[in-house]
């Protein structure tokens, strides 16, 4: 998706004539369904101004330019591409970052600076680390770049900077990203002119731009598929922008971290699909062989489980659980860099029913995590806390960071790759479920996200199972905790707990118990191809991800039209521990099945027990006239 594309006599045209920030705010709001900020228009006239003028200059007249361009399976936008051929004909498309900064400050994290935003000082990549990532981003998807040798540039405008009176962005640190994607800035008008012509003054765009439409885009990626090789130090995935902050700040500090006499915390916000895991496992993979002791950690057994078991053995050490840092076990400081993903998972205590009495402590189990590392760091949904006794929030870590000094550094992801690259879908399912007000009231039929409502179970599973065929371990079933556990039949095979009129099914294969040949046990369920023909739950679905998801929704929560809000059935719930804490029943199941409905990567398929649930869901969607 682009918001728009044209020639560059006409993109000249709307510059002039005043239109162009207009079509850009239509065909924002028109796919988006909301509002175009306010700091947005403005940025589209101030620097799209500057790109008219390069257009003007250098005569690109019959170059194609296309303004922001979303990527594949993302909610980023590349701000500018132009399209066109050089003196010898060959294809060139360029890619511009425009900036619209005037000043920049040096910053102590390796690879980032500072800069105002909003009226703030913020901490940001340098420029071209950023567009290195749209570069490769395009690279990894579209594979035109691949198959039709087209040659594909990346530069930086800053067109407001001048050297003359800062020069951090020039930095002799940045002398290597520089010379692969250089910046520009209000100086260099003529340099960069030279830049384009060389690359583009043959003109010739649309043939160009029409076989980049028509490209291929490679499948999205999962991290499960790629997290041995990750850990291996093959690069799988590309980090960008917000990633990009928060992968260099980990690696620096924990650089730094032996030479440091405070400790560091750093804490990373993010709702579904924002890439939190992948920083995660990215990080460990960058830092493992770098001679410092490091920990992935999570209070998810079947997260934790699958990921040993894809890494294999050798690397399986590096994994562990939220647990295994008691302050009994683990000296203060013992280890340099202690990852915690899903650390909305964080318990009370370390304390379980099988901790021996000599080995239990009081210690909060947040203190205990902090103390045993030089730098700790927490990826973070504060509304995926599914069960009382899971206590992790970003207010709580900051508070425990605070007791122990800590150096704190606080990010917050917000644009995912799950869900299509929706950023609507999931601000809609958090509107529906009324966890929190957005703009997004309703899902279109115009969406990325595939979301359907199915009359019946099985015609549900039947589409799950056909996706799954389509593409091997692609898809899975899951529902409410709303039906028993049982345990299975003496042979081992597993009871359908799961029934709803003539439609059953097993949950997961419980733990510690005897299971036939290609059961997989629950915390297997994800990762084990014969996991489609069981229904998986919060518990063993919580972390990961697929193509397509089903989601049978329960009557633990039912909306009431009466009232207009979500009603709480605790009586029809069969997770014991969530039906006691009656006070936050619907907090639980609300946040439980947002994770359940933001599993897929390009569709979600709903079945609803309760009729009225799901005239209010068909009431939120609208579909495009025809």
């Amino acid at each position: 998706m682009r918001l728009y594309s044209g020639l560059g006599d006409q993109f000249l045209k709307d510059v002039r004539y005043n239109t162009l920030s207009e079509k850009l705010r239509k065909a924002f709001e028109s796919y988006y369904g909301r509002s175009v900020a306010l700091s947005e228009l403005h940025s589209w006239n101030n620097s799209l101004q500057y790109v008219a003028n390069l257009v003007d200059e250098n005569n690109l007249l019959s170059n194609m330019i296309v303004l922001e361009l979303e990527l594949p399976y993302s909610s980023y936008r590349i701000d500018c591409m132009f399209f066109g051929k050089d003196k010898n004909n060959e294809d060139n498309v360029v890619v511009i970052e425009l900036k619209q900064w005037s000043e920049v400050q040096d910053c102590d994290v390796e690879n980032n600076i500072i800069t105002r935003f909003g009226g703030s000082e913020v901490m940001v990549s340098h420029p071209s680390f950023q567009v290195e990532g749209y570069h490769f981003f395009l690279k990894d998807f579209y594979e035109i770049f691949e198959e039709d040798n087209i040659d594909l540039s990346s530069i930086v405008y800053c067109h407001n900077y001048t050297k003359s009176t800062n020069t951090i962005l020039f930095s002799p640190k940045f002398e290597s990203i520089l010379k692969r994607f250089p910046v520009f800035t209000r100086d260099d008008f003529q340099k960069i002119g030279e830049y384009l012509r060389e690359r583009l003054e043959k003109g010739d765009g649309l043939e160009i731009f029409n076989r980049f439409e028509q490209s291929n885009i490679r499948p999205s990626k999962k991290l499960l598929e790629h997290a041995r090789t990750m850990i291996e130090g093959q690069k799988a995935f590309t980090l960008i922008d917000d990633q990009l902050i928060v992968n260099n700040t980990i690696i620096d500090r924990a650089k730094k971290c032996a030479k440091k006499q405070t400790k560091s915390v750093i804490i990373v916000k993010g709702g579904p699909g924002t890439g939190k895991s992948v920083i995660a496992l990215n990080a460990l993979a960058e830092l493992a062989s770098s001679g410092l002791s490091i920990f992935h950690s999570t209070g998810s057994k079947s997260f934790t489980e699958t990921l040993k078991k894809i890494v294999g053995p050798q690397a399986s050490n590096l994994f562990r659980y939220f647990n295994n840092f008691s302050e009994l076990k683990i000296l203060d400081n013992e280890i340099d860099v202690l990852i915690c993903d899903e650390a909305h998972r964080i318990r009370t205590t370390s304390n379980n029913r099988y901790t021996p009495k000599t080995e239990k402590s009081e210690l909060p189990q947040v203190e205990q995590l902090i103390k045993a590392a030089k730098l700790t760091i927490f990826f973070i949904d504060d509304f995926q806390v599914v069960r009382p006794g899971e206590v992790g929030s970003s207010e709580l870590l900051k508070e425990t960071a605070t007791k122990f000094n800590a150096e704190i550094f606080e990010f917050e992801l917000k644009s995912q790759f799950r869900c299509n690259g929706s950023d609507g879908y999931l601000n809609w399912i958090d509107n529906t479920l009324q966890i929190r007000e957005t703009a997004n009231q309703f899902h279109t039929s115009e969406e990325k996200m595939d979301f359907r409502i199915f009359s019946s179970p099985e015609e549900l599973y039947a589409e799950i199972k056909k996706r799954n065929k389509e593409k091997y371990n692609s898809a899975r079933l899951v529902a409410g905790f709303c039906w028993p556990w049982s345990d299975p039949y003496p042979d081992g095979t597993l009871v359908n707990d799961v029934v709803i009129g003539d439609f059953k099914i097993s949950w997961e294969g419980r733990e510690g118990k005897r299971l036939a040949k290609g059961i997989p046990p629950w915390y297997q369920w994800a990762y084990n191809p014969n996991g489609v023909n069981q229904c998986g739950c919060i518990y063993t679905i919580q972390g990961f991800e697929f193509d397509y998801i089903g989601v049978i929704i329960g009557n633990d929560i039912v909306y009431d039209p009466i009232s207009k809000t979500w009603i709480g059935k605790p009586e029809n719930s069969c997770d014991p521990v969530v039906k006691r804490d009656k006070a936050n029943f619907i907090t639980h199941v609300k946040q439980v099945y947002r994770v359940l409905l933001s599993r897929g990567m390009k569709g979600c398929y709903v079945y609803f027990t309760d009729k009225n649930t799901e005239e209010f869901f068909k009431s939120r969607i609208r579909y495009k006239v025809e």
